[in-house]
């Protein structure tokens, strides 16, 4: 890399005027700009420093509509296109967002620079070019058999585009893909002007102020809404008399979450960029800020520096005679360059000129030729009217029915084009229409408050057959669950019983957490009856976690590498609750039955009816929030909440850890954790695992295990951090697993591909998986 370096021996004017090293990096909306701009952060920056942003957008020239088409942006009236313009600069801006927050976590200043074009490595390679940029990052999409056929990507041309004093490097998934190092130095900016001087700087450059960002706002709390009104609700057992029948007691459990965004601080902005030093061609439209006065404080700086510095006056005054011959030479020099710059630019605009007048010339050229050629038809149409005038003259007897014919052929013609004029008049009102209605439901998504689909009773009844006890597929402590269709979708219906307890307040409770939360890991409410009580959630086809552990209904085994996988989603959607804003969500009933699998074994958290909001103040692990009753199942209970009734989110904690030491022994709850810490004090620990899996990675499971406890401590403060202790701990032991899983995958293709007789024999955890799998399929 090429850095400007000064005299180590002489001129101090030289090394106050270097100027610092520019790195940049290009981003988009794919995740190989993230894995660029942090391996830039990690080796080419350091606190403090400035990394440039670059986003290249590509001008739109259409508009999509509701029917899958796109209209021309000329084509519609001049507010449409507007407003679709600022849409797409709104999604542009967006787009920086996590790549800011990103830099202020590393306190790295950002500045952030939109370029439009329709070829974006030439609009990249031109801003480097311009804003003399020594160090260039980009992302490379991660290489595979189809890309080995496609064109050259982005990274590419931009690393044979860029200037040969500009290092690039191409980073995929974090390790660099390739390097193109700089060849020479990086050539002087143009003289900067003196202070309170104006340079007058002409360029075809579309210049907008952006700000750069910095400091934090401030948040904005996060009310959550009832979305349901607290009217009676009714039953709909009640509605049809023919319908009383008794009730079971099996549990199950249905739940669901909409998104809250965590809303990451916004910060203000402050882009320094130095516009004088563009030069050369004229580069894409991009957007930047100039700093004149960031310059003419830092020359004020610099003068009062040099008078009060008698070494620096004694060796100016020794070597002022050469200073001056060297300063004449270089002003003659940037006035000759200043010259040619304005004879380029000067050319430039005589060529542009002239091409417009060829141009116009050849246009008027060909409209005279078609001119003359419909001079020509016309005659000849003349002549041939003429001609059919005499022979009609001749023969007018013969060729009245002929006259005839062609009077009600022009009169057919006519009609058909005045019914095509219409058709095409209908289809522009129907446009017009569309595009009317198209922002009326934007508008109205904009502002409505309700989250969830509602659905009437007379749905439900038709969906479930009048509530056929064929349809049910478990009850609880809430009501009945029946499995149905909606929409072509099958769901689980839980209805709420008429006589549960505080049936009413978890309904809204349960309506109201899982209309305002939506992540993978949570069960997806699809809608909801608020006038008879019904919820109506996704089908998860594997039913429970407890039902599979314990092997209820003949289900199959789960392998150990499923497990992990399960026990790191947990954790996962567990720490989403607790990080919702602007209060923390509590989930208190956390256990094998409340956790559901989809057909893949894909956990998801279900059953938020007993959650609580907890005060952000009192949410961490040193003060509690405290309840007037408890609530959740009792082995799975804090044991200080249950006593005292202070509540935190570390009372999840210790309902996932006895649920974690159920993951790997397949025991029931009750003194489990009594159980497996004898068993690790006398080394026998493998006795406990559960003895279905017989190929249990015992050490791993150990830690697995040692974990678990840790997560199951009687006091509060001696529970690890979700965040950062469980979690990361979780997710190691689930890539441990993936990793065991896909090596086994390899293993076998091998097998079957070799030719020695010995090695044709398939290993007993790829047969078990591929048993499993084939099972769940």
């Amino acid at each position: 890399m090429w850095n400007q370096r000064g005299n180590n021996n002489g001129n101090a004017i030289g090394n106050v005027e270097r100027r610092a090293e520019i790195v940049a990096v290009a981003i988009d909306k794919d995740k190989s700009s993230q894995y660029a701009l942090k391996w830039g952060v990690d080796h080419l920056l350091s606190r403090g420093q400035n990394v440039t942003l670059i986003h290249v957008k590509q001008r739109p020239y259409s508009i999509p509509t509701p029917m899958g088409n796109h209209v021309a942006l000329s084509d519609v009236n001049d507010g449409v296109a507007k407003a679709f313009k600022t849409q797409v600069d709104n999604q542009a801006k967006e787009l920086f967002l996590p790549f800011r927050a990103f830099c202020t976590r590393k306190d790295i200043k950002c500045n952030e620079v939109i370029l439009e074009d329709m070829d974006i490595a030439k609009a990249i390679c031109d801003y480097v070019k311009v804003n003399l940029v020594e160090t260039l990052v980009v992302g490379s999409p991660s290489k595979n058999t189809f890309m080995r056929f496609k064109s050259s990507d982005v990274s590419t041309n931009v690393s044979k585009g860029a200037p040969e004093f500009c290092s690039v490097y191409v980073i995929s998934k974090g390790k660099i893909s390739s390097v193109r190092s700089a060849s020479i130095p990086v050539p002087n900016p143009p003289p900067r002007p003196l202070q309170n001087q104006i340079i007058p700087y002409h360029s075809s450059l579309d210049v907008q102020p952006i700000q750069n960002y910095g400091t934090r706002a401030e948040r904005t709390p996060f009310a959550p809404r009832n979305l349901i009104e607290d009217t009676e609700i009714k039953s709909p057992f009640n509605r049809n008399k023919a319908s009383n029948k008794s009730y079971g007691e099996l549990s199950i459990s249905d739940t669901d979450i909409s998104f809250v965004s965590s809303g990451r601080p916004s910060t203000e902005r402050m882009y320094p960029f130095d516009s004088q030093e563009m030069m050369g061609g004229a580069p894409p439209r991009l957007s930047c800020s100039s700093d004149t006065d960031n310059r003419s404080s830092f020359g004020s700086s610099f003068s009062a520096s040099k008078s009060s510095d008698p070494n620096y006056m004694h060796g100016f005054s020794s070597g002022s005679e050469s200073n001056t011959a060297s300063w004449s030479s270089s002003q003659n020099l940037d006035e000759v360059e200043a010259e040619m710059r304005r004879l380029k630019q000067e050319l430039k605009q005589t060529m542009e000129m002239y091409s417009t007048a060829c141009k116009e010339a050849l246009s008027a050229k060909q409209k005279a030729m078609e001119l003359h050629r419909w001079k020509i038809e016309e005659q000849q149409k003349f002549e041939q009217a003429q001609l059919a005038e005499e022979a009609a003259l001749a023969i007018a007897e013969k060729e009245k029915a002929k006259t005839k014919a062609a009077i009600e052929a022009a009169e057919a013609s006519q009609r058909i084009a005045e019914l095509e004029a219409q058709k095409r008049m209908n289809a522009e009102m129907k446009a017009h229409k569309e595009a009317e209605e198209k922002k009326k439901v934007l508008d109205t998504l904009a502002h409505s408050d309700i989250r969830y689909r509602k659905y009437s009773i007379e749905e439900i009844e038709a969906a479930t057959d009048h509530f056929s006890e064929s349809r049910k597929i478990g009850e609880g402590g809430y009501g009945p669950v029946y499995k149905c269709y909606l929409d072509h979708t099958p769901v689980a219906i839980k209805v709420l019983r008429p006589d549960a307890a505080q049936g009413r307040s978890q309904f809204q409770q349960e309506v109201e957490v899982l209309s305002c939360i939506r992540h993978p890991n949570m069960v997806l409410l699809l809608g909801a009856c608020p006038e008879y009580g019904c919820l109506v959630y996704e089908y998860m086809a594997n039913g429970s976690l407890e039902d599979c552990l314990f092997r209820r209904g003949n289900k199959p085994v789960i392998p150990w590498q499923v497990r992990f996988r399960i026990a790191a989603e947990i954790g996962t959607g567990l720490l989403f609750l607790h990080q919702t804003k602007p209060e923390p969500l509590v989930h208190r009933d956390l256990k094998p039955a409340n956790i559901l699998l989809d057909r893949n074994f894909v956990s998801k958290i279900s059953d938020v009816g007993l959650a609580r909001l907890v005060p952000p103040s009192v949410a961490n692990s040193v003060t509690q929030y405290r309840m007037t009753s408890t609530a959740g199942t009792f082995c799975y209970i804090d044991p200080e909440y249950q006593q005292t009734g202070m509540l935190g989110i570390k009372s999840d904690i210790y309902s996932l850890g006895i649920m974690l030491l159920q993951i790997v022994t397949a025991k029931p709850p009750m003194g489990l954790t009594h159980h497996v810490e004898r068993a690790i004090e006398r080394g026998n620990f493998s006795e406990m695992l559960d003895p279905s899996v017989t190929d249990w990675p015992v050490e791993e499971a150990l830690k697995f295990a040692k974990l678990s406890l840790k997560c199951a401590e009687l006091r509060r403060k001696d529970r690890p951090d979700l965040k950062t202790i469980v979690l990361p701990e979780l997710n190691r032991l689930s890539n441990l697993a993936e990793d065991n899983m896909s090596s086994s995958n390899n293993n076998s293709v091998m097998m079957l591909g070799g030719t020695s007789c010995s090695s044709t024999r398939e290993s007993p955890i790829k047969s078990k998986l591929a048993r499993f799998f084939k099972r769940i399929s």
